[in-house]
């Protein structure tokens, strides 16, 4: 039996595993920054498989050092799983639905840590066959800024022993089960959270005249940004969009702050900063000339995620090697952000997309909303995947 079989019998083989680890995971999520009870969690998983691992990295962020045995290599490839859950009440009703109240994984992090452990499972079983090292991150908040990736770049998750390259995996409800999806290149947003302060002066409504109306500005102010998109170049996908917009006063009463809160993504970092750098000043230019004051906040998120080219490309050909090259599919730019794009401006990086999709069962439904649920039939296939990805890169060479 070739390598290629042993990893998908074993893949089948902890099928039924991964399935229960996910769903301990999807009952007790756990939101960003306070992942405590999920990291013991994975760490007793590696504890019982005798993988060695750091706990409490970053939060509550672990890595765990896998060392192949079937010669000498300096050679370390990383693979990424995050583990924080989403602020949304579950709307399924399945019998590993959330049991913490208006918490719930509805970005598939419990897929992802759970097919990690099953990757570690099947790596620690053909541990002889593959030298080098895999290096496992379960990360802690994918799902806030500044995103546990770079948290965990910063206490050193890519050194001792030194990544040369990562993979990320994550869940596509777009995507039918068997497919994997992936895009060298440019592949996923930059994202900023811009939060808009407007000062005026409240009062009675009959009366504008006396008073400065912040409501009023902050209408002007978010149709005048929309000129950021609508005169930049073309060229460069960009949208700036404001979903919040809080202005406590009556029917009769024009109050004194108006708060305007809002996302903007791109793909090219040095038009971020231009088109950042011009929202401030035209908030402060607009606010100014009507008589108000503004006050604006800008969160910097993630950077433009970036699959690299060479990586991508023969991961892309083991890809078709595993599933067949009718079930690797391109995937389009996308506008969402990922913070495994931290990482992609580190090392060589690729993340790939795992389709879960099931039309006949009515799996359909996207991340972030209340319903999102996967097909569980992507878990026997994802562990062997990423596992078999490890393998090819550490035996890759250039």
């Amino acid at each position: 039996m070739g390598l290629e079989e042993q990893i998908q019998r074993l893949s089948s083989e902890h099928y039924l595993q991964v399935i229960g680890y996910r769903h301990h995971l999807h009952a007790h999520p756990e939101l960003s920054f306070q992942e405590k009870e999920t990291s013991a969690f994975v760490s007793r998983q590696l504890h019982a498989l005798s993988i060695p691992h750091q706990t409490d990295i970053a939060g509550h962020g672990i890595v765990a050092l896998l060392q192949g045995t079937a010669g000498e290599s300096d050679h370390v490839v990383a693979l990424r799983a995050d583990m924080d859950a989403l602020p949304i009440q579950e709307a399924n009703e399945v019998t590993y639905k959330s049991t913490s109240p208006g918490v719930m994984h509805a970005c598939g992090h419990d897929v992802h840590t759970a097919s990690l452990l099953g990757v570690a499972h099947i790596l620690k079983q053909v541990q002889h066959l593959f030298a080098g090292t895999v290096k496992f991150i379960f990360q802690p908040a994918e799902e806030k800024n500044p995103g546990g990736a770079s948290l965990m770049i910063q206490a050193g998750a890519l050194e001792q022993p030194r990544v040369q390259s990562i993979y990320g995996q994550h869940v596509q409800p777009f995507l039918e089960t068997g497919k994997i999806g992936v895009k060298a290149g440019q592949y996923m947003a930059s994202a900023d959270e811009i939060y808009i302060k407007i000062i005026g002066k409240g009062g009675h409504g009959a009366l504008p005249h006396l008073f400065i109306d912040p409501i009023a500005i902050g209408a002007q102010v978010i149709t005048a940004l929309q000129q950021v998109v609508s005169r930049s170049d073309p060229r460069i996908p960009t949208i700036l969009s404001f979903g919040k917009m809080i202005a406590d006063g009556a029917t009769n009463i024009i109050p004194g702050v108006a708060y305007i809160e809002g996302t903007m993504r791109t793909f090219n970092e040095p038009w971020r900063e231009q088109a950042l750098e011009k929202i401030t000043r035209m908030v402060h230019g607009i606010s100014e000339a009507m008589g108000a004051k503004a006050e604006v906040d800008i969160s910097r998120g993630y950077p433009v995620l970036f699959n690299d080219e060479k990586l991508t490309a023969r991961t892309r050909l083991w890809m078709e090697q595993y599933v067949g090259k009718e079930n690797v599919v391109d995937l389009e730019l996308w506008m969402a952000a990922e913070d495994f794009a931290w990482y992609t401006h580190q090392v060589p990086g690729c993340f790939y997309r795992l389709g879960t999709r099931n039309e006949a069962r009515g799996i359909v439904h996207g991340v972030h909303t209340p319903q999102f649920d996967i097909d569980e039939e992507a878990l026997r296939l994802g562990p062997g995947l990423m596992a078999w990805l490890a393998i090819q890169e550490l035996s890759y060479q250039d």
